[in-house]
């Protein structure tokens, strides 16, 4: 399984993204896998990987997050969670998507 962590230094929410990718990982049995991170830093780089904001996972090169809707840049990308909109993904919706 390849696990990106895409993100840009300007926005702080790749750090709890990492944490609870991290977490996720562990409980669903993949403590094998490394997250492979990379810092996006121009807007050329964001449009050549498709970036659509930080902090971006791909597993297998998907983005399971992804509504189509997304923009490509630098900028803080917001995620639906249960509890409403939120700068990352639940641990939940990450171990859902690993899953």
């Amino acid at each position: 399984m390849k696990v990106e962590l895409l993100y840009f230094d300007g926005c702080p929410n790749w750090t709890v993204a990492d944490e609870r990718l991290t977490q996720a990982l562990v409980a669903t049995g993949h403590n094998d896998a490394t997250v492979q991170h990379r810092n996006v830093a121009t807007a050329e780089e964001a449009e050549r990987l498709g970036f659509t904001g930080s902090p971006t996972i791909r597993i297998d090169e998907q983005d399971p997050f992804s509504t189509g809707s997304e923009q490509v840049g630098l900028a803080c990308r917001i995620y639906a969670t249960p509890d409403g909109l939120s700068g990352s993904p639940t641990m939940e919706q990450l171990v859902e998507v690993l899953s």
